[in-house]
């Protein structure tokens, strides 16, 4: 099995070594996890090494001694694959050659700077580097400096892709049932000599919640909409059951675009979709059209509802409160995300904001990246 997922492309090949090193150090990778390590590496790419890190150990590591000594591992491994680059250049044998066109071609090493293996005297970078992390994170979307933008981008999008990851782990977690099943548990160990590391459960594997967003994207929102976005497109590596649809006075369904693999496809598809942008706000007559168009569709007792919205709506405060109140009976929860709400003096006493707290179960700020990260432990 090895041989045949080594020979098929330069990534798995180098995910295959260094799961087959991690297992000599004395973690139970087998090749349940090996395989699930390439599923991984396929969804999250290789180019952000530290996401990357983060991905493998997720799925690799299931206790927390495991978890501390994966960085080491990971470092450790990826810096002697460097240095065997090296000397395979200089005097390569017949199997050294097609190690070194498979890491050559690797974009991991590529990716990999000495950082890996961060020396002591490299910690004093790593704390100012999570001190302008936590500056980035608490800053406002609409007081981003340009200077900043392009930085606070990256980082919201691999943060929020880690956001993801974590909640995807934990629907497999919570899908387990109520019985050991004997026979698939000896049989998915076979691996680690019979040892039942790995249980396998019986019973009906409930199904994962559905998330549906609602992204308001008129023009009171345009310094808030296209972060928003990359939360949205985020998410969808959550799980394949979320939808988004986007709208100001009418709505548009972008569900399709924004499971496309890279960012830069979603917003070429974006562009060539008809949207509205910054428009006008009608959300009561934009719920309504959604509940006449979709809410069969998408919406269930199983379905977390989300709008993000600044409630500025034009239109009367009887419709949205009627149309929020249709879509309440249909879902689990809704929650409601304000980016005014983030303002100290900001209160939510608009008509269109006063008509829907009644029929909103979590009503929480979506002003800067530390408030989309909070909504985790809302999902």
């Amino acid at each position: 099995m090895d041989a045949v997922l080594v020979d098929s492309d330069p990534l798995t090949a180098a995910i295959v070594a260094f799961c087959r090193f991690v297992r000599s150090q004395g973690l139970p990778v087998g090749l349940q996890q090996t395989l699930a390590a390439l599923e991984t590496a396929k969804a999250v790419g290789s180019g952000d090494r530290q996401l990357f890190a983060f991905a493998l150990r997720a799925v690799l590591c299931s206790s927390h001694e495991e978890w501390e000594e994966f960085d080491r591992l990971f470092a450790t491994f990826w810096s002697r694959a460097r240095s065997s680059l090296k000397d395979a250049g200089k005097n390569p044998g017949p199997v050294g050659k097609a190690a070194l066109r498979s890491l050559r071609g690797s974009r991991m090493l590529a990716g990999l700077s000495d950082s890996a293996a961060a020396s002591p005297e490299d910690e004093g970078k790593l704390v100012l580097g999570a001190s302008s992390q936590q500056r980035l994170k608490r800053m406002d979307f609409s007081e981003a400096p340009q200077t900043d933008l392009a930085v606070l981008e990256q980082l919201s999008l691999r943060l929020l892709r880690q956001m993801s990851l974590r909640l995807s782990r934990r629907l497999k977690i919570e899908s387990a049932g109520n019985r050991v099943d004997l026979r698939r548990t000896i049989r998915r160990n076979v691996t680690r000599g019979g040892d039942p590391f790995v249980l396998a459960y019986k019973g009906r594997k409930p199904q994962p919640k559905r998330l549906v967003i609602f992204l308001d994207i008129s023009g009171s929102m345009n310094l808030y909409s296209l972060f928003l976005l990359r939360f949205a497109y985020a998410l969808q590596e959550c799980s394949k059951r979320v939808d988004t649809f986007l709208f100001s006075t009418s709505v548009v369904e972008v569900s399709d675009i924004l499971r496309r693999r890279q960012l830069s496809d979603v917003l070429n598809g974006l562009s060539h979709r008809a949207v509205e942008w910054s428009g006008g706000t009608k959300i009561g007559g934009s719920l309504a059209e959604f509940n006449r168009q979709h809410s069969r569709r998408v919406l269930s007792r199983r379905t977390v509802f989300i709008i993000l919205s600044d409630g500025w709506d034009t239109g009367e405060p009887e419709a949205l409160a009627l149309e929020l109140q249709k879509a309440k009976r249909r879902v689990e929860k809704l929650i409601w995300l304000n980016p005014l709400l983030g303002l100290k003096e900001y209160e939510p006493i608009t008509r269109g904001m006063k008509a829907a707290l009644p029929y909103v179960d979590v009503f929480a700020p979506a002003h800067n990246l530390e408030s989309l990260l909070a909504l985790e432990k809302h999902l």
